[in-house]
């Protein structure tokens, strides 16, 4: 239990709510036990044989039981059953009013739970590093956001109605039936150990068991996220049986799993019932006992109430071992969904970070190495970017020209080293502020399920519409956009696979324009697209390249002849520097590669 309450850590609950529900639940206990209460007098108005002052030889409702003798004594015994009646449905009435109350309050406390540790999660998806999502799978985290949320949502139902209230009313029935006859009720503390035992015995490995589950619906799911995103490739290579073939081993094992666990936690309840029964035919037995030979330790009509209350029990002890194999199944989630709640966040923000707002001087990177997984990527890398100054990065694949540009905006921060912008380390300044400096226009473009509008303005919310098409207009976009029947409002799909290519890096350009940073971060935005799409695509480019500080990793080398400066990477180290023609000159890697691309 201490287990699950870990989620409480993560979210805040009112007690003034949390305490008004139990007084509710309490109040519908007390109730309950009052109407049931009522039996044993009526019984014994019914079958007491008629004497002139009959007497209500009954325990089980206390000092009421003086004032339906009164009743009796002033009014006769139909108008006394006739006020047991009224009061039976008053007390049941009142009992559904606060069983109703605690319903409305424990609503919402169980749904701010949910809705709060999903944020939670959202918010850690958002604030955990680029390199985190390299190692998980989609599929997966989104199976942690649904499935085992959904987990976490069930158990919290079962905590605050299974782990609150059907506790407080066995623990209500119980004491009752102990004021009752407590010779009859040793025998439930003697086989209640038992019962929790058995029913402890089944729900050990359901953890185990829903975590396994859990890690294979993630998997299952990750497949169909893959088929989904590559299905022209699985259509064009006829690999459907092979997918298929693959589903089904995943789906097999989910169906597998979900047996085993059905098989646990469906046999706790009928294990509760027949044990239930068996405890109530031996209630029975003794009672009918005390009362057939004329014992005084029970009468007739506590006999009667002890078994309805007894009966009353055991739906809330059948939910209780529900409750336990829920938890269990709980604890499994909140394992899984903790796994990315305290996964470390690596890029760290000083508490004294400072604001950026300008970029004036220069970047400099400054012996800079960085290692992943103890795999060192990037060697004693030193250089410098001045304001308005183009800066192209080439080399072969695995040459580490994206980890480079990725420890500009502190997607990953160097292992050794410094990189300063304006002669302070990035490492002292807030992230949110430095990462608006710059723009990023990606080899794929990276478009969300939204309207062109909503897309362009992914950085600049605020901006006006004219402010978007103007962004726009420079960046290519504003001819082929008004053409669309919803213009700047039509909705581009699940990646912007409704629009070509060449529109959706248009439209990524026009977003970087629009929050017009100083620093422009380019991984050649044109080497996929056709001849006419690729001429309109380096158009935008060059204007949004104007009067900016540019970091361009270089495919077509045709596009980087005028770059002030050239990088050459090789396995993480600078193994050339110079501009285009001087690269040419030293007849080293870079002149071999301008010759495999035939460029004169």
């Amino acid at each position: 239990m201490k287990q699950f309450l870990r989620i409480f850590t993560y979210i805040k609950i009112p007690r003034g709510k949390l305490w008004l529900y139990l007084l509710c639940t309490i109040l519908a206990t007390v109730l309950s036990l009052f109407s049931l209460g009522l039996l044993s007098p009526f019984m014994e108005l019914l079958f007491k044989p008629e004497v002139k002052n009959p007497a209500i030889n009954s325990s089980a409702i206390g000092g009421v039981k003086q004032y339906i003798e009164q009743l009796i004594n002033n009014n006769g015994k139909l108008y006394a059953v006739a006020a047991i009646c009224i009061l039976i449905v008053t007390a049941t009435l009142l009992k559904n009013i606060f069983l109703y109350l605690s319903f409305r309050i424990s609503a919402p406390i169980r749904n701010n739970i949910q809705s709060g540790f999903r944020t939670s999660f959202y918010n850690r998806i958002l604030k955990l590093p680029v390199g985190y999502f390299t190692e998980q799978k989609k599929g997966d985290l989104m199976s942690r956001m649904t499935g085992d949320m959904s987990e976490i949502y069930s158990s919290i139902i079962m905590v605050l109605e299974g782990l609150i209230k059907d506790p407080l009313t066995v623990l209500g029935y119980l004491a009752y039936l102990v004021y009752l006859s407590p010779q009859l009720s040793l025998l439930l503390l003697v086989l209640l150990p038992f019962t929790g035992l058995l029913i402890g015995r089944l729900s050990k490995r359901l953890k185990k068991d829903s975590g396994a589950f859990s890690v294979a619906a993630g998997e299952n799911l990750s497949h169909v996220e893959e088929t989904l995103g590559g299905i022209k490739v699985i259509k064009a290579f006829t690999a459907e049986d092979a997918m298929m073939e693959k589903f089904k081993t995943g789906n097999d094992r989910l169906f597998a799993l979900n047996n085993k666990m059905a098989y646990r936690r469906d046999l706790a309840s009928p294990v509760t019932e027949v044990l239930g029964v068996l405890v109530l035919c031996i209630i029975l037995y003794l009672g009918g006992s005390f009362v057939l030979n004329g014992d005084t330790l029970l009468s007739g009509g506590d006999l009667i109430t002890y078994i309805a209350v007894f009966a009353m029990i055991i739906n809330p002890a059948k939910n209780l071992s529900g409750t336990i194999f829920s938890i269990q199944k709980g604890l499994a989630a909140i394992d899984r969904v903790e796994e990315v709640l305290k996964a470390p966040l690596k890029i760290d923000e000083l508490p004294d970070a400072k604001d950026v707002h300008s970029f004036n001087d220069k970047i400099e990177f400054k012996e800079v190495s960085f290692f992943y997984e103890d795999k060192q990527i990037l060697n004693n890398i030193s250089f410098s970017i001045d304001k308005g100054k183009t800066i192209a990065l080439v080399g072969s694949s695995g040459a580490g020209k994206s980890t480079l540009v990725d420890l500009v905006p502190r997607f990953h921060d160097c292992t050794k080293g410094a990189i300063t912008l304006d002669g302070v380390d990035i490492r002292q300044y807030k992230i949110k502020p430095l990462r608006r400096l710059m723009s990023f226009v990606t080899q794929e473009p990276i478009l969300f399920n939204d309207t062109i509008a909503a897309n362009i303005a992914l950085g600049n919310p605020a901006a006006s519409q004219q402010e978007i098409e103007a962004a726009a207009r420079i960046a290519n976009a504003h001819n082929f956009i008004i053409a669309k029947e919803a213009g700047y409002a039509t909705n581009i799909g699940d990646r912007g696979m409704k629009l070509s290519g060449g529109e959706r890096q248009r439209i990524t350009i026009a977003r970087a324009l629009l929050q017009n940073p100083p620093v422009l971060i380019l991984d050649e935005a044109t080497s996929s697209l056709d001849t006419e799409s690729e001429r309109l695509v380096q158009d935008a480019i060059i204007h949004l390249m104007q009067d900016r500080t540019s970091i361009v990793i270089a495919h077509r080398l045709s596009t980087i002849k005028n770059a002030d400066e050239i990088i050459v990477l090789q396995k993480g180290e600078i193994i050339e520097r110079g501009n285009h023609e001087s690269l040419i000159s030293q007849d080293g890697f870079y002149k071999k590669l301008v010759d495999m691309q035939e460029i004169s």
